[in-house]
């Protein structure tokens, strides 16, 4: 007996997590600053921590009255019905349940690239099939409606991801609206803004009024702080109003995480000291790192080192883990995520050691 080819599915590969590496290397897991997965190095909203302590007794029901309040909340946020608002186990599970509303097998999506390998990787398992689009370096990341439209074919579903990972570019609204008015009615634009609170354009969400090819993808994962719950959530046309329920996976999105995603909407001080922490330590990084780094919209910085798998493991033997990005087909680059001050000074401080180490 086997499972079915999964050779075309590549694993996904994450950042190290600091007790991965400290027992590698034999540190101890304290002395390690971890800067390779994104995550908000403030934690959680303590609101959003009280919420899981108090919701703990009561594990033994299903999370049916969370659920219906966040999906409450998150339409009144946005200004759309409750119906428009899919929550999910993380983004990752929005993007199954697309998946399982719009592709029949064998139909394409687009995605960039580099990119994401989770937008692939989830329409193969329904069958799917997958072509990519390029974001040229050469051309600083930058996304434009006309360089993915030159690689369109009339694709069902098309990803594109402002702020994009891991180059932090973003797509202009202008240019969102003029590739939603040129796409072929069959084919859905899907905008990941995983990374849309440290941006400062405006949420896609607001252009759901006038156009019924798009959903806009979100989570409580960085901004928030919530990585380890799993929760987000998609917003689609109105018109969509009884496909979730025949695409949720049964209460996917569990009781502390909404619960937990609840109060984390409400305490914006939280969320505000995450983002403008994050723009800092992004100037920081631009103005004192001793290598050529891009303008990135997000909670990271994306950078050229020559070579990223080498300098990467310097920096980890050194206490301070960061993401090389070979993986996203950038061997020569790695990205940073945005620390505390004294997180973002030490990984500086490394790096520009490790970097004149390897000049030597």
């Amino acid at each position: 007996m086997e499972p079915r080819d999964l050779s075309a599915n590549s694993p996904y590969v994450p950042g190290r997590g600091i007790e991965e590496v400290a027992r590698e290397l034999g540190l101890d897991p304290d002395d390690l600053v971890k800067l390779s997965s994104n995550e908000n190095p403030h934690g959680p909203s303590p609101d959003a921590v009280a919420a899981v302590e108090s919701a703990a007794s009561d594990l033994d029901v299903y999370p049916t009255t969370s659920h219906a309040d966040l999906t409450e909340k998150l339409a009144s946020t946005w200004d759309v019905t409750p119906e428009q608002v899919w929550v999910s186990p993380g983004a990752d599970g929005a993007i199954d349940y697309l998946h399982r509303a719009m592709l029949d097998p064998g139909d394409e999506i687009l995605v960039p690239e580099p990119g994401f390998a989770y937008y692939s990787m989830s329409a193969r398992y329904v069958h799917g099939e997958s072509s990519t689009y390029d974001l040229s370096k050469a051309e600083n990341f930058e996304q434009t409606a006309e360089n993915l439209l030159d690689a369109y074919d009339g694709e069902r579903v098309v990803y594109l991801t402002s702020p994009h990972n891991p180059t932090g570019s973003e797509f202009p609204r202008e240019e969102l609206v003029s590739l939603l008015d040129s796409m072929a009615d069959h084919t859905l634009v899907v905008v990941d803004e995983a990374y849309g609170e440290y941006a400062e354009q405006p949420s896609a969400i607001d252009l759901l009024d006038d156009h019924d090819n798009l959903a806009v993808l979100r989570t409580f994962s960085k901004a928030y702080g919530l990585a380890g719950l799993r929760i987000g959530y998609g917003v689609v046309p109105e018109s969509w109003a009884d496909a979730y329920a025949r695409v949720n996976t049964p209460f996917a999105a569990n009781e502390l995480a909404c619960r937990a995603a609840l109060a984390a909407l409400d305490d914006d001080d939280h969320v505000e000291k995450s983002v403008e922490s994050a723009r800092w330590a992004r100037e920081y990084l631009y103005e004192n790192l001793d290598a050529p780094t891009w303008e990135s919209a997000g909670n990271f910085v994306l950078a050229e080192v020559g070579d990223a798998s080498a300098v990467a493991d310097a920096c980890q033997r050194e206490g301070v883990i960061v993401r090389d990005c070979s993986s996203f087909g950038l061997p020569e680059c790695i990205r940073i995520s945005c620390g505390t001050e004294a997180q973002t000074k030490r990984a500086v401080e490394t790096l520009n050691r490790v970097l004149t180490e390897a000049k030597a």
